[in-house]
């Protein structure tokens, strides 16, 4: 059907640039009553700006054909990010073009001095993001008091994004008597509220209802070990070749990463993510439209409103978080009636995921394995003799007489062959990456090893063909299968559903490992393990060989052996314990005399001299103890030190200091109840003296000044 008429002006740039009919949702606003408020769902990729542009037209133009002069702004478009703002304000631009718009963009990452600028020289249409527009409100560079019409595009995406408050700010700023248009993708709860809120007898617009999720879109979903999904996209962009293809990733390191990898195989790839300025943005986006890249490595804020050319090809690196997510994504390509492919690598432990989100999303997709470079190879193949060059008419006599010469010196077969050869080398190499033969007759079949049928979020059923290798880690080094599995996938290049029984020992682990996989793992395992870690292929074990669990008891040969105890006299290998009525008074351990002479008999605490500590020695019989005097005496320089003992010496006094001293025997015993003075005698002429009555010394100790320091 043929556009209906808007507005002259914007009818003649639609015929200008190519417009022969309009889109569902374009249709749909245009048949809607003029002046009226929309709440419009529909799926990206359908032509929202353009419908809105037309929209609009009514109400800002009237009847004139062009606008008036610059003043404030009439209209007000506000879109979640900075890619889809300036998008948004290049299509009205060529829309309104022959009306004399003066359309200004105010997005965050640019200088907003020069925006302030262009605000203030008047303008018409003003597009931007929510956080800069509310700056330049609330500085007083944009007046809104003359708007007759705000636009909210992707507003669902812009709640997601935490821009309420913004979008609250905004709104309630800008005139009552205005005309509201809110486009979103769903019309969520959030979205039918805000709608309450700030629009007036609003006329919902639903084009997703009925229709096929992105019926221009061909779903893929790819099965690939979670190590191989690098490969993956590898294989994916070369059997596919699309122009333009958007790859998806979920983190700004992940972006980093997969952009390094892709450029260093050959492909002219440029990266988006939310660390880049705008300005390194732009160019990245322009080198896509450009043609001088053809593979955006991007993460989910590339997945709203960009509109690539050529863009035929997504590949989602990294599953995205739900629905929402996997339609935006995908809505890049097969946009305006052209066709795309959305692919999906998905791993074996994410496939019921993904599963669910593509039956919530009403999406039909192909499951399979990764293209494998037999595939790629005759694609190329198939694609070098479509080409367009060969068939071709030639026009420049120059290029004829150059190939006259060639074929002269040459032979066609090997003009032919230098051609091909040329024509693979600018082609990146294809990856060899595992495709699952089990997977495969899984799905053929419908049923598992064991005959079960087979549903996705089955695990590998153990059984069939196995073979068996031994890592040197066992229960010794407190081996256990939680960490054991990660680990055993991450060396191999393998993947939980390739491994079976896992039975660990005490000093090893013997493990299964698929016949389908043993090849690749044994390649895996072959370039080079961690550091003191080491895998070989190993036997089925036996019955006598018994794992060790980790509650089982160590080998009495494994422990460590206990403290020997000192051998009695009766021959036995632990001295007896001694009655507690023959133990020596104040001893604590049950001691038996020993006969080296290291250490004297346990005697009576009132039998030891009290402040006193080792070294000690028994009198002699040379010298017996005085009348009176305890029989015990300091070490002198003249008595035996025993061996590991240190004699004690005493400390020479220093210059003028007199040493410290025992009480003389002329020298009274202090008063019962009195603390013997402890000081340090000055002059050395004072004796030592009873401490004045602060206390008293612990009962039971007889009064005894310390020896010499």
């Amino acid at each position: 059907m043929p556009f209906p008429a808007s507005h002259p002006a914007l009818d003649r740039a639609l015929s200008a640039r190519g417009y022969a009919e309009p889109t569902p949702v374009q249709a749909a606003v245009l048949d809607a009553e003029q002046g009226r408020d929309l709440l419009v769902s529909a799926q990206t990729g359908s032509g929202k700006t353009v419908a809105f542009g037309l929209a609009l037209a009514p109400t800002l133009l009237g009847e004139a054909e062009k606008f008036a002069e610059f003043g404030a702004p009439v209209a007000l478009v506000i879109a979640p990010t900075r890619e889809l703002a300036l998008q948004v304000s290049n299509e009205l631009q060529w829309l309104y073009a022959q009306t004399g718009a003066r359309i200004v963009s105010c997005v965050g990452g640019m200088d907003p001095k020069v925006e302030r600028r262009a605000l203030e020289r008047g303008c018409h249409i003003v597009v931007g993001t929510p956080g800069r527009l509310r700056d330049h409100v609330e500085r007083g560079a944009l007046d809104l008091s003359t708007l007759q019409a705000v636009v909210l595009d992707e507003a669902d995406e812009m709640l997601d994004m935490g821009f309420q408050e913004d979008l609250t700010f905004i709104l309630d700023a800008a005139p009552a008597e205005r005309r509201t248009l809110l486009f979103s993708a769903t019309l969520a709860r959030d979205i039918v509220q805000l709608a309450k809120t700030y629009q007036k007898d609003a006329l919902r617009i639903d084009t997703v209802a009925g229709a096929g999720s992105h019926a221009d879109i061909e779903y893929k979903a790819i099965r690939v070990a979670p190590n191989e999904v690098e490969l993956a996209v590898v294989n994916v962009l070369r059997y596919f070749e699309a122009p333009g293809a958007l790859v998806f990733a979920n983190t700004r390191e992940r972006v980093k990463h997969l952009t390094s990898s892709l450029r260093e195989r050959g492909f002219s790839v440029v990266g988006l993510s939310g660390e880049l300025t705008q300005s390194q943005r732009s160019e990245a986006l322009q080198a896509l439209r450009d043609g001088h890249a053809r593979v955006c490595v991007a993460t989910d804020v590339a997945a709203r409103g960009l509109d690539l050319p050529d863009l035929g090809l997504v590949i989602h690196a990294e599953i995205p978080v739900n629905k929402a997510g996997l339609l935006h994504r995908s809505g890049r390509t097969g946009r305006a009636g052209r066709k795309g492919v959305s692919v999906l690598l998905v791993s074996y432990t994410r496939r019921r995921k993904v599963e669910l989100m593509l039956q919530s999303a009403s999406i039909q997709a192909e499951w399979s394995g990764p293209p494998s470079a037999e595939m790629i190879l005759e694609n190329d193949r198939k694609r070098m003799l479509a080409d367009p060059v060969l068939t071709a008419p030639v026009e420049d006599e120059e290029a004829l007489a150059l190939g006259r010469q060639l074929l002269e010196k040459s032979s066609p077969e090997q003009v032919a062959a230098a051609l091909i050869r040329l024509y693979q080398q600018k082609l990146p190499a294809p990856e060899e990456v595992y495709d699952d033969e089990r997977m495969k007759r899984q799905q053929a079949t419908g049923r598992n090893d064991k005959g079960q049928p087979d549903v996705p979020y089955t695990d590998f059923a153990r059984g069939g063909d196995m073979a068996w290798f031994r890592i040197n880690i066992g229960r010794d080094k407190n081996a256990d299968p939680k960490w054991l599995m990660p680990t055993i996938c991450r060396l191999g290049h393998v993947t939980k559903r390739d491994i079976g029984s896992i039975k660990i020992f005490e000093r090893e682990t013997k493990f299964e490992i698929t016949q389908e996989m043993k090849a690749k793992f044994e390649a895996a395992i072959a370039q080079g393990l961690e550091d003191g870690v080491r895998i070989d292929p190993a036997v089925k074990p036996g019955p006598s060989e018994k794992p060790v669990s980790r509650w089982d008891k160590k080998p009495a040969g494994d422990r460590p052996e206990k403290k020997p105890w000192k051998a009695r006299e009766d021959g036995g290998d632990k001295p007896a314990w001694k009655p507690r009525e023959d133990r020596p008074e104040g001893a604590r351990k049950p001691w038996v005399k020993r006969e080296d002479g290291d250490k004297p008999a346990w005697k009576a605490r009132e039998d030891r001299p009290q402040g006193e500590k080792k070294p000690w020695v028994k009198r002699d019989d040379a010298a017996p103890a005085a009348e009176g005097k305890k029989p015990w005496v300091k070490r002198t320089a003249d008595t035996p030190t025993p061996p590991g003992k240190k004699p004690w010496v005493k400390k020479p006094a220093a210059e003028g200091k007199t040493p410290w001293a025992p009480r003389s025997d002329a020298e009274a015993a202090p008063a019962a109840g009195d603390k013997p003075w402890k000081g340090k005698p000055k002059g050395g002429d004072r004796p030592w003296a009873p401490r004045d009555a602060r206390g008293k010394p612990p009962a039971g100790k007889p009064y005894k000044a310390k020896g010499p320091r």
